[in-house]
């Protein structure tokens, strides 16, 4: 029986809530309903203490997954969408990230944002707010790709003694699967070769990383072996394996869902020109979602953010400097 992408996060938080009494489990109608996208579906049942519904307020319920773990707790805290956690910012970049540099005393919450973009979702239920939650100091962000990497990161995000934003990206939900979960997990902050090559890198994280993946497939019957590498986690980020992998093909596109201006592509740009830029034959290029909110329509929505075509054009551009 194959297992999808929200079927790994649902089983890491039960066996997380199986395996540690301090982890519980708190959100927007996440008991009896199971969440917007039943993410806790039946967990509730099993731990009726520990699985609980929050005020519709993703300030107050940062607040409370805080004050809790400051009492010894590891809240997991689920949003309904991603684009909502901006009512939480506040909370989440200036109390939680700085808890430990003012006090010494560790906030351990898991923040998990339903990320990105679907067809018809529009500019309110789709956006990648990475870049965000990464400027700030203490704050982890993660960024599974992958079914093993969607359990493995969030059993990792729950122990960890900082502030996790856990972006979960909901254009993986269901279509996402595998025969099973890989049994010896990356460390969180170490990126992956997705898929080997030596003519060309992309590097990306997310859903990008299987547009990537289909761009990089086609280009094989035109002769090109297109590298990508998978972030796995923005913050930190392994810019050791961004590197390593510019050095063996020597030219570099960095991809991202997100909007264009600064965010994930352009450090990763400004890392590997400032550190490797005698590993390049040609400069760095970048390609992101259109600088416009997002559309409801499925085929604008489509063509506002990357796709193997689009990818392939600009693949082929970088290819040809």
């Amino acid at each position: 029986m194959s297992v999808t992408y929200i079927d790994a996060i649902h089983q890491a938080q039960l066996d997380l809530l199986k395996e540690r009494d301090d982890v519980f489990l708190y959100g927007q109608d996440i008991g009896s309903f199971g969440g917007a996208f039943k993410a806790t579906q039946g967990l509730q049942e099993r731990f009726p203490d520990r699985v609980l519904d929050s005020p519709i307020s993703e300030d107050a319920m940062v607040g409370m997954a805080m004050g809790a773990a400051l009492s010894g707790m590891r809240p997991i805290v689920e949003m309904q969408f991603a684009d909502f956690s901006s009512i939480a910012f506040n909370q989440i970049v200036n109390h939680a990230g700085t808890h430990f540099y003012r006090t010494g005393v560790p906030v351990p919450i898991t923040v998990r944002l339903p990320c990105g973009g679907t067809p018809g979702s529009g500019p309110f239920h789709s956006q990648m707010v990475e870049t965000l939650y990464a400027h700030y100091p203490g704050i982890i962000v993660a960024t599974p790709a992958t079914v093993s990497d969607a359990y493995h990161l969030l059993k990792q995000a729950a122990v960890l003694d900082d502030p996790v934003v856990f972006c979960e990206h909901k254009f993986l939900y269901r279509w996402l699967k595998t025969e099973a979960i890989e049994a010896e997990p990356l460390p969180l902050g170490l990126a992956r070769i997705a898929r080997p090559g030596k003519h060309a890198t992309v590097v990306t994280y997310s859903a990008m990383v299987h547009e990537a993946v289909r761009a990089a497939d086609r280009m094989a019957d035109e002769g090109w072996e297109i590298e990508v590498v998978d972030l796995r986690s923005v913050k930190p980020l392994d810019t050791d394996t961004v590197i390593a992998s510019v050095a063996r093909t020597g030219r570099l596109l960095a991809l991202g869902e997100a909007f264009p201006w600064g965010g994930v592509s352009a450090e990763i740009v400004s890392r590997v020109v400032a550190e490797g830029f005698h590993l390049l034959d040609a400069p760095p290029m970048r390609l992101n979602a259109k600088d416009t909110p997002i559309p409801y329509h499925p085929d604008l929505w489509a063509a506002h953010r990357p796709t193997p075509e689009s990818i392939i054009e600009k693949l082929r551009e970088l290819l040809n400097l």
